[in-house]
């Protein structure tokens, strides 16, 4: 019975050097992004956020950009009007792309934004209110909106390679700025991204 007794004691305090000797590491988000880049082909919000802010550099250097701004003479108004995920991941954050495009060109006050969205949800409260829902002194009449003078399209694509036994995802996001009264091509900007995974075909 003491031996039993011992034993038990024995392997009880082994478990605790063991659960003693574990450290848990917390990471913040930037640090986390950081060690999931060198280990992993997925798209990561550090990813977003680094492609979207190059774009923003070359926006700037872009001389065409730069001259069709000086003679507008005001902050263009723009939005996004279709940018797609052209990959084969449906997964892809194409929506987090581009709220982080209008997140990054608002920092800059040098653009008025105009959310689509919520333009078309604003019109079709104004039709519910001239239907005669709503009594006649709140009615909000048509007429008052901003019209946009920039539109962005662009598409986000991936193109699988092949380098020493690994496979590398280069996705190109590419942005165009097209002028709505004349349909000119104001600019455009391409950004290119090249991920890979260190993970085999037997684990990690």
């Amino acid at each position: 019975m003491n031996k039993f007794l011992t034993a038990l004691l024995l392997s009880a305090s082994l478990a605790l050097q063991g659960c003693a000797g574990f450290k848990a590491e917390r990471l913040s988000t930037a640090e986390g992004d950081e060690k999931a880049m060198e280990i992993t082909d997925e798209w990561l919000l550090t990813d977003t956020q680094n492609t979207v802010g190059e774009i923003m550099k070359k926006m700037d250097a872009n001389r065409g950009f730069r001259n069709y701004l000086n003679e507008l003479g005001h902050r263009p108004k723009l939005f996004i009007a279709e940018v797609q995920n052209e990959t084969s991941e449906a997964y892809f954050p194409i929506d987090d792309m581009n709220d982080e495009l209008l997140t990054q060109m608002s920092e800059t006050g040098e653009f008025r934004l105009i959310d689509a969205a919520a333009r078309d949800r604003i019109l079709k409260e104004i039709r519910y209110q001239n239907e005669g829902m709503v009594k006649q002194s709140d009615i909000q009449k048509i007429g008052k909106q901003t019209g946009a003078e920039l539109l962005i399209f662009g598409a986000v694509r991936m193109n699988p390679k092949t380098f020493k036994g690994k496979t590398i995802k280069e996705y190109t996001v590419n942005l165009r700025f097209t002028d709505i009264t004349s349909g000119e091509e104001v600019a455009r900007m391409r950004s290119t991204v090249s991920k890979y995974s260190k993970r085999s075909g037997l684990g990690w």
